[in-house]
């Protein structure tokens, strides 16, 4: 069974920079992609970043492309979202995710993180 760790949240001003970090089980890179969702209240799960393997093609959701990067560390199993100028409209909390298979649809995938909040004050 995959485990994801999150850390990373908090509560921080517009145009701040905060950097999530997942830690997963052992082994998680070598059969399963990795996605970050978020969900504000009242909102859907959306889709924000991807990475189909370490140094393997991202993917991101219009609204945060250029300001966010998703990266990985094998060594230390764990998966980065990388979040610059930051903007009240992200406040959510944000999810990482595994997947065997590629998608941005969140119902595919298998195993989830604990989700962690990201406040933007404006």
């Amino acid at each position: 069974q995959v485990q994801l760790v999150e850390s990373g949240g908090g509560l921080v001003q517009a145009g701040a920079s905060l950097r999530l970090s997942c830690a997963a089980s052992g082994r998680t890179f070598s059969t399963y992609a990795m996605g970050w969702f978020r969900q504000a209240p009242g909102q859907e799960r959306e889709f924000v970043a991807g990475i189909r393997w370490i140094g393997g093609p991202t993917y991101y959701a219009d609204s945060v492309k250029g300001r966010f990067t998703v990266s990985g560390d094998a060594a230390k199993n764990t998966v980065y979202l990388q979040m610059n100028s930051l903007k009240p409209e992200d406040t959510a909390v944000y999810y990482c995710a595994a997947t065997r298979r590629w998608s941005r649809d969140h119902t595919s995938y298998e195993y989830w993180g604990q989700g962690t909040q990201v406040t933007v004050a404006s």
